[in-house]
């Protein structure tokens, strides 16, 4: 089994910071991408961030300079680190990633998401 936890969700006031952390436990081999996705109400999952297991990044254009996503691959664990939050941030944030087990293959694992809301 694999399982993906989030964590670092909250209520932040605009303009202030939160750090997500996910991490990926069970019977891995290998991680390849790993990335956030967030869903609004009433709104489809779109793609946050995402890293490559070397490093390479991308970013949806709303959260650019805003938003970084880091790695620690001895960790299995995923950041984001979220400055100058909008309420246009506020979503439920899911954590994802592409990984490899032995006998199993590749596959992509959830989180199960994690409330960031931003109001004052």
């Amino acid at each position: 089994q694999v399982r993906l936890v989030e964590s670092g969700g909250g209520l932040v006031q605009p303009g202030g910071s939160l750090r997500l952390s996910c991490a990926a436990s069970g019977s891995i081999s290998w991680i390849n991408d790993m990335g956030w996705y967030r869903q609004a109400p009433g709104k489809q999952r779109e793609l946050v961030a995402a890293i490559s297991s070397g490093g390479r990044t991308n970013y949806a254009d709303s959260v650019k300079g805003r938003f970084t996503i880091s790695r620690d691959n001895a960790k299995n664990t995923v950041y984001l680190q979220m400055n100058s939050l909008k309420p246009e941030d506020t979503a439920v944030y899911y954590c994802n990633a592409e990984i490899i087990r032995l006998g199993v293959g590749r596959r992509d694992y959830w989180g199960q998401g994690t409330q960031v809301t931003v109001s004052s």
